[in-house]
């Protein structure tokens, strides 16, 4: 059988980083299903496999789908509020209207041939019902995979069940069953594993007390680092009589855990050392990955020292608590699911779960600050890159924060969020949270004003100009009142914004040359960035080219002071726009080429497809219509992940068309048609590398 790895087609589905043991009936059987059914949810017990299957299936079947398979992990969120904002993140899309994120998924998957893949949907299994219902509803060509522990309870679901993996009942055994499972697992944990003669018997003990439960036999074989496998077939006959009559939480749950597993787990449990039990209970308070730093600060006390904290997690992730993940901003580890549960409930009993979320919203909270004062400087890449790693904690914050409304920690989190929100390209999610702190918390201050000037831009970017001036106004009055120099600023800053997206070039004019000529260093610098690109745009598309050039020496000047990227590379995109219209298009290509490069590496899509959208006309400027053609291409794509084509300018919007007459008059119908699906059709990366300069996709 051909496995289709992930990377081949359209999708995000994960690489498998070890070998599927058996499950070939289950995947064939998973496919079959899918032949006649869009809706179909993968049931069984906790630690039964059911994550692993769908996603092998998933791979196997992504040919089969023109725009690929996604996936959406739904373990690490609190509440059903943030379902679609987790599903529209795992999709390439990145909508910039103020439209209900399931409006513009049912939009977005409406002409698409799709598959979704929906893991552990049992916490949510009500609102991912109505979800899936929805969107089944509104896009013909979507097909669903769901994982979860019960049924998602929708007309047309198909359920699949998975049981454990088959355990012989001789002395014989195959590469597909249970004794398969465990002989890979424990050559894993002890290279030159294997079931001999000698040791056959007690390999078999160990499949058959875990009844062939995959997860629980990783569990095991994780211990034979340091026992033999018939001294774990021993400790796991006086572990399971234990444990197959203790009363506890987690056991009860619904749907209930297989014995087998509560065997592994209560054991694993208890050969751990207090300080690891202890730490395995405050870690599972994290949502998604778990960072050492942030383990040591949410984590540590005096029973806890800090300096014992990476040598626990190495010692966890050896005995399979926990996942070490390396990423190219280093070390982070991942709890399973059941693991987590079962953390959760000591954690429980131990009286330290509120105290540890606290800990853990509090730890986010000087984060999001950190990040608040620390955006505009040299390290905006890393910034980029810690803060979208740690959207699941993130969001568990808030949500934390959300429902203990006491005290202003909601508002405050989100207020200094706003760089994520808006620069880092996640305004839908912000203002959603932004909102309902601002309806929490109505008592004037400076946490409110924060938050209303940052729900402002969320809104301000998704091309909501009415309801943006209308908070941002409302923001200003209270700073001039309280005296609130940042807020005052970046109110106004806002506001500008509102007055260019409404087309009032005067006004928001007016507001930019007052940031740009009364810049306080108390306030924000990110304001009077904002104000010069705002202006500049405005000299721009109003054919006032050399003043908006004149703009962009003076931004330039500003960021290279602050080492600042983000707002530099707009300014390097207008730089581009101007130097195109005066007819220099080596000039505008180089600056559109340098905004490009920053902002493909901060996923910042209408950046991207504003550069491209210059990058054209440079082309076909130099001769190359094809290439042109292509860009248009590629561009377009971006664009159609967005609300609005060109940001609703109209300057901007007559400028692209001129450019696709003139490129297709050029090459004529047949070359433009065939060039332009190329780019629209390539994978994205290969086409921003393409518009960079690089090979034909």
């Amino acid at each position: 059988m051909t496995i289709v790895q992930a990377g081949q087609w359209p999708g995000n589905l994960p690489g498998e980083t070890t070998t599927l043991i058996g499950r070939r009936e289950e995947v064939a059987g998973l496919r079959a299903l899918f032949a006649r059914s869009r809706l179909v949810t993968v049931t069984g017990v906790a630690g039964v496999g059911k994550s692993r299957i769908a996603l092998r299936a998933a791979a196997e079947l992504s040919a089969d789908f023109a725009d690929g398979a996604w996936l959406v992990a739904l373990s690490p969120l609190a509440e059903g509020s943030a379902l679609p904002y987790a599903i529209a993140e795992s999709l390439p899309l990145s909508d910039q209207s103020t439209r209900p994120v399931t409006e513009v998924l049912a939009d977005y998957l409406a002409d698409r041939e799709l598959l979704l893949v929906l893991d552990t949907c049992e916490h949510m299994a009500e609102t991912c019902a109505k979800a899936v219902t929805m969107l089944l509803s509104a896009a013909p060509g979507l097909r669903v995979l769901a994982t979860s522990r019960r049924a998602l309870g929708c007309s047309e679901e198909r359920v699949f069940p998975v049981e454990p993996l088959p355990v012989p009942t001789g002395t014989e055994w195959a590469d597909d069953d249970a004794v398969a499972l465990l002989a890979d697992r424990a050559a894993l944990a002890m290279p030159g594993f294997t079931v001999t003669e000698a040791n056959r018997d007690a390999v078999l003990r160990v499949c058959r007390r875990l009844e062939g439960l995959p997860l629980a036999i990783e569990l095991a074989a994780a211990r034979l680092r340091e026992l033999t496998v018939e001294r774990l077939a021993e400790r796991l006959d006086d572990r399971f009589t234990v444990l197959g009559t203790t009363e506890h939480k987690v056991y009860d749950a619904d749907p209930p855990w297989h014995q087998a597993l509560r065997t592994a787990i209560g054991w694993s449990h208890q050969l751990c050392t207090p300080a690891e039990r202890l730490l395995w209970a405050r870690a599972s308070v994290f949502a998604g990955g778990i960072h050492p730093a942030a383990v040591k600060e949410v984590c540590a006390d005096d029973r806890l020292p800090s300096w014992q904290i990476p040598q626990l997690l190495e010692s966890l992730a050896d005995k399979s608590i926990l996942t070490w993940e390396p990423t190219g901003a280093g070390d982070r580890y991942r709890m399973l699911d059941t693991i987590r549960e079962f953390g959760a409930v000591w954690l429980k009993d131990l009286g330290q779960d509120e105290r540890q979320r606290r800990r853990h919203r509090d730890y986010y909270l000087e984060l999001a600050r950190e990040g608040d004062v620390s955006w505009i400087g040299p390290d905006q890449y890393a910034w980029y890159d810690r803060m979208t790693a740690e959207h699941d904690n993130l969001r568990a914050a808030l949500q934390y924060s959300l429902a203990r409304p006491e005290g202003h920690a909601a508002l405050e989190l989100a207020g200094a969020l706003w760089f994520f929100w808006y620069p880092c390209g996640f305004p839908k999610e912000g203002q959603h949270y932004l909102e309902r702190a601002l309806a929490q918390h109505r008592e004037p201050g400076p946490a409110r004003n924060k938050a209303l000037w940052a729900c402002s831009f969320a809104m301000m970017c998704q091309g909501e100009e009415v309801g943006a001036e209308k908070l941002a106004i409302e923001c200003a009055a209270e700073a001039e009142r309280l005296g609130d120099v940042e807020a005052a600023v970046a109110a106004k800053g806002a506001l500008m914004c509102a007055r260019m997206l409404a087309g009032d070039h005067a006004r928001a004019g007016a507001l930019a040359r007052e940031l740009i000529d009364e810049a306080d260093p108390s306030a924000l610098v990110f304001t009077t960035l904002l104000a010069l690109n705002g202006y500049g745009l405005i000299c721009t598309v109003t054919g006032r080219f050399e003043e908006a050039i004149a703009l962009h020496e003076r931004l330039r000047v500003l960021c290279d002071r602050y080492g600042e990227l983000w707002q530099r590379a707009y300014g390097d995109v207008l730089r581009a726009q101007a130097d195109m219209a005066c007819g220099r298009a080596e000039a505008a290509q180089k600056y559109a080429q340098a905004g490009l490069e920053v902002k493909w590496r901060l996923h910042d899509s209408v950046g991207m497809a504003m550069a491209i959208d210059v990058l054209a006309p440079a082309a076909v400027a130099n001769g190359q219509g094809e290439r042109a053609a292509r860009m248009l291409g590629v561009a377009r794509q971006i664009w159609d992940t967005l609300g609005k084509g060109q940001v609703g300018l109209p300057e901007l919007v007559a400028a692209r068309r001129a450019c696709e007459s003139r490129v297709r008059e050029v090459l004529g119908d047949r070359a433009y048609d065939s060039a332009y699906r190329a780019g629209r059709e390539s994978d994205l990366d290969a086409g921003v590398a393409y518009a960079l300069g690089g090979p034909t996709p």
